[in-house]
């Protein structure tokens, strides 16, 4: 009975009244139920059966999970996969080298035997989702511990999983929702056989790097083309040359009519992960205490790694996936502190907890357990900081920012598996490791890797508490950070790839022997011993119950505003999302209007600079005005923004039109408004899409690939409806064409004079 409440609850406060155009990340699958009817309010054409159906092919069908962090969509019969240009980028770089720097240059497969394979990448599809609330909550209870209610929660889980009957070649993923208020089960298929097909040089499909990155106005062509494979039967395989392209049961047709300002806009993909309903105690706590330490960090280490980037091509390009990595987040959390402070995030939250106090305290027993849950999170946030403090900053320096003391800990791991499996279970954990630090290598330079240890250790013993210290590790700061860093760095094995292999090459207990001496490991050691005692354990247990306490939080929300309505938090699972093509004004007196043009790429061009660089040829293609028919009105477009409510994972998601069709390529959002994983504020949250028109210009005009252009299926749909047809004709949503439309209304199978 109880998950049955909480379900109708869910269902009610979904329903309750209308959000915000743009607000919340919704499973496709409850659409009809949920949002068709706002939808088609706000201009779409398409049913919710259109979107997702287990019984015909439908745009589900043509979203694909990226390598399990982007999103990606099928715009061909043949497989053809379009995501971003920086969800491709490890690809791109792997494939590179200083002869063959398809980084630089660019790279377009003529054929299909000319596809690169690319070892681990895989595409994985949604078959079916389901809710299994009931099943999974069976036998839970208010009355129990997180423990038992967990140990409750796992076992069920385990039961449903395996009674769940899926074909071989499928799998079964169960994702909480609601803080674990509610659960749905995904069948997913995965393809691992994707190989890259086409990508711009990164002075198109990176251009404005760093500076713009965040940023609107922006003028990137963020893209980039692979094509997934399968067997004979059209079903997942391992690479094999015999292997033939996919036959999706969808792919996006593509609009070429372009987007205008108030367009409906339909974002579909895998966002990774919000939270929208954290109380303002932990969203203070983020804004003054952890985001600035972690940007700190992060300032720190670009600063060093861009100075030599900029001093040499080949570190530059060994250096540049790594540094766009670490950038990325390090402007968004600027970015986020910022969106907060400016919509006065915290002061809604003081706004809507003070309502929730208001209405518990009133004389009605169901709400009596509610009303200590603001009280515990204030004592809780306010216990858990320098433990929080602490853990960020750790996790920063050891596994994101100092790449030998990340390597430690992958060689702690292999002297574990040794030391409880024996020779044989280090054989194996070592052979995956092998390959693992033959690629390391490849972009690794210890200079810069020292000079970033010495800044980030300074830096962390200067500003965590000293609980996360130790006696062992105070003897070796003595001799100064940079003796410190000489020690070790001068010293360690595991900073050269010959060492590093001549230690794999040995007997598992000389290796292990090895391994132990090493300056690195034990300076690893020293410093992961410290966090483990000192921090690791306050923190879980304190997190523990915070997870616990937000589980509650939610559910009482739920219940305390009936009359309100919410949204699951992202979790990397399917989402869509839907707005308008809107500007915005960021601040007084300026308004940022919604479409950017080539013209911008070359007012911001910088010959030379390796973020403002133009090709040559893009140059005499705007030069000349040679846009083919993907012009608007004699201009080129490049990227426009939308109200869709959009997070990292997001990146490669199609933007869909009102019919169903692709108008556009979801890559980032604006500065101002990266808070919306906290925080969604219609007014200066925007997400920013690559123009599909620019897109195929740079295929066709730029790179002179159009025969991948040719596998296309391009529309008109806009002149479409504008034709006065006998009212019987039916409109095919799926493409936006009308059925008897003239040939001359339409764009049959590929772009006309090109």
């Amino acid at each position: 009975m109880y998950s049955i409440r909480i379900v109708k609850v869910i269902i009610l406060v979904f329903c309750a009244n209308i959000l915000l155009a743009g607000e919340g990340m919704w499973l496709p699958f409850l659409l009809k139920a949920l949002n068709e009817q706002e939808m088609q309010d706000m201009g779409m054409k398409m049913s919710a059966e259109d979107i997702y159906s287990i019984n015909k092919g439908s745009l589900k069908d043509a979203i694909v999970h990226f390598n399990g962090g982007c999103t990606s969509e099928l715009i061909s019969a043949e497989g053809l996969l379009l995501t971003n240009h920086h969800c491709g980028y490890s690809q791109i770089q792997s494939h590179s080298t200083l002869e063959n720097n398809y980084l630089r240059d660019g790279f377009w497969a003529m054929n299909k035997s000319e596809e690169l394979p690319n070892q681990d990448l895989v595409a994985t599809f949604i078959v079916s989702m389901e809710d299994v609330t009931e099943q999974i909550l069976k036998g839970v209870n208010e009355n129990m511990t997180s423990k038992e209610r967990q140990s409750a929660i796992d076992k069920n889980l385990d039961a449903v999983k395996k009674a769940k009957q899926i074909e071989s070649y499928d799998d079964v993923m169960i994702k909480p929702f609601f803080k674990g208020n509610q659960y749905f089960l995904f069948v997913t298929r995965t393809y691992k056989d994707v190989r890259m097909v086409g990508a711009p040089p990164e002075s198109i499909g990176k251009f404005g790097s760093d500076t713009d990155n965040w940023v609107w106005p922006r003028h990137t062509g963020d893209f980039s083309l692979f094509r997934i494979y399968a067997g004979p039967d059209n079903l997942p395989a391992e690479y094999s040359k015999e292997n033939v392209p996919f036959k999706p049961k969808h792919f996006l047709p593509i609009s070429m009519d372009g987007i205008e300002e108030g367009d409906f806009t339909l974002v579909f993909g895998f966002p990774g992960r919000t939270n929208q309903y954290l109380p303002s105690y932990a969203v203070s706590q983020t804004v003054d205490v952890l985001n600035p330490a972690k940007i700190g960090i992060r300032e720190s280490a670009l600063n060093i790694i861009d100075k030599y980037m900029r001093q040499d091509e080949k570190t530059r390009l060994q250096y540049a996936s790594k540094f766009a990595r670490v950038a990325n987040y390090w402007k968004k959390w600027i970015g986020e502190s910022t969106g907060i402070k400016a919509t006065d995030g915290i002061g809604k939250k003081h706004k809507l907890e003070k309502e929730f106090t208001e209405k518990v305290s009133v004389k009605d027993k169901a709400l009596i357990p509610y009303r200590d849950i603001l009280p515990r999170f204030e004592k809780l946030y306010k216990e858990i900081e320098p433990y929080a403090l602490s853990r960020d900053m750790y996790n920063e320096i050891v596994f994101r920012n100092v790449e030998l003391l990340r390597n430690m800990n992958y060689l702690n791991r292999l002297v574990s598996v040794y030391e409880n499996n024996g020779a044989e279970g280090y054989n194996a954990y070592k052979n995956r490791l092998s390959g693992y630090m033959g690629n390391f290598f490849k972009d690794y330079n210890a200079t810069i890797d020292k000079e970033v240890f010495t800044a980030l250790i300074e830096k962390y013993t200067a500003e965590v508490p000293i609980a996360a210290l130790s006696d062992p590790l105070v003897p070796m700061l003595r001799s100064g950070y940079q003796g410190l860093a000489n020690s070790v760095y001068d010293n360690t094995m595991f900073t050269n790839a010959e060492a590093t292999t001549k230690v794999f090459s040995m007997e598992p207990e000389k290796a292990v022997e090895a391994i132990k001496k090493d300056p690195a490991y034990d300076f690893g050691q020293k410093l992961t011993k410290a966090y483990n005692e000192n921090v690791e354990p306050k923190y879980t247990a304190l997190n523990t119950e915070i997870s616990e306490l937000q589980r509650i939080y939610m559910k009482a929300l739920m219940e305390v505003f009936p009359e309100r309505r919410f949204f699951p938090d992202a979790n990397s699972t399917m989402r869509v999302s839907y707005g308008k093509v809107n500007g915005y004004h960021p601040r007084d007196a300026v308004y940022y209007t919604p479409v950017t043009y080539l013209d911008g790429v070359m007012a911001k061009y910088k010959p030379g600079d390796y973020e403002f660089d133009v090709p040559e040829k893009l140059r005499d293609l705007h030069a000349a005005k040679d846009y083919g028919p993907y012009a608007d009105n004699g201009k080129m477009p490049v990227c426009f923004i939308g109200s869709n409510h959009t997070t990292g994972g997001n990146s490669g998601s199609p933007a869909i039109d009102a019919h169903g069709n692709l108008i556009g390529l979801n890559f980032d959002r604006v500065w101002e408004g990266t808070m919306s994983d906290i925080n969604y504020d219609p007014s200066i949250c925007r997400n920013i899409m690559v123009d599909i028109r620019f897109v195929l210009f740079i295929v066709d005009k730029y790179a002179g690939a159009g025969h991948l252009v040719d596998e296309m299926k391009l529309v008109n749909p806009k002149k479409a409806e504008e034709v006065k047809l006998n009212p019987s004709v039916k409109t095919d949503v799926k493409s936006g064409k009308k059925a008897k439309i003239k040939a001359k209304n339409k764009v049959k199978g590929k772009a006309p004079n090109r």
